[in-house]
């Protein structure tokens, strides 16, 4: 229901727009037309002139406040205070970018059917490519890059975001559609110039690059599972050993 409600004022204030627009328009046209053929004995009354130049400056705000209400709706859908809740939580984006940190970056790329060559490119913020390698697992689904951050030469690289490129064919030459993810926890969220950004292994990911999201496992939930399974066996180990004797 938000959804449609959403899209539907969105939808309301793009014709309210377009019509206030065609008025100006409009507008702008008569009185340019007025200007041009007043009387040169009888010059229109500066009070006037001054009405309407007003009333031309209304028109013009509330195309203005049209503009940023349409913002403000499109804000509520997917602006900060929704992508918020996304803190802390695993999600898959479909982006080919990824952080550099501590010597390794990682990429998880999916090929929609089996390929017998495959290229895979890492490029730096430039466009460079920094290290190319050959996939030897090139069977159809999802596989993942761990990239040690050398270059082809063997020098480590700074710091910092890298992208991937794949290339992949088939056993004729064809070429095989590929995509490229980045999965990992999101850090933080953002808006640049009204579009949201969540931030993800350090990479400002757009927020309609989401693919999927997932709660993250407790890990004190599984180390005190862990720790009652431990206990109990060893509960058992006692018992059974004077039985055996």
């Amino acid at each position: 229901m938000a959804i449609d409600a959403v899209t539907t004022t969105t939808a309301a204030s793009s014709a309210g727009r377009a019509s206030l627009a065609e008025n100006f328009d409009t507008f702008l046209s008569l009185l340019t037309a007025q200007l041009k053929n007043q009387d040169p004995l009888a010059p229109m009354d500066s009070t006037q002139f001054t009405q309407q130049l007003v009333q031309m400056t209304g028109v013009e705000q509330q195309l203005l406040t049209n503009d940023l209400l349409e913002k403000l709706v499109s804000n509520t859908g997917s602006g900060v205070a929704t992508a918020v809740s996304l803190i802390g939580k695993e999600v898959r984006a479909s982006s080919d970018q990824a952080a550099l940190k501590g010597g390794k970056a990682e990429w998880t790329y999916t090929l929609d059917r089996p390929a017998t060559d495959v290229k895979v490119e890492i490029l730096d913020s430039k466009g460079r490519v920094v290290r190319t390698m050959a996939p030897t697992d090139n069977d159809t689904g999802e596989h993942t890059l761990t990239w040690d951050g050398k270059s082809a030469g063997g020098s480590d690289m700074p710091s910092g975001t890298y992208s991937l490129r794949i290339t992949a064919k088939d056993s004729s030459g064809t070429a095989v559609p590929s995509n490229i993810y980045a999965d990992g926890l999101v850090t933080g969220v953002e808006q640049q110039d009204g579009s949201t950004f969540i931030t993800l292994n350090g990479v400002l990911v757009p927020w309609e690059k989401l693919v999927s999201i997932r709660q993250p496992e407790d890990p004190e939930a599984t180390d005190t599972a862990l720790t009652d399974t431990g206990s109990n066996n060893n509960s058992d180990d006692k018992t059974s050993s004077p039985a055996a004797a």
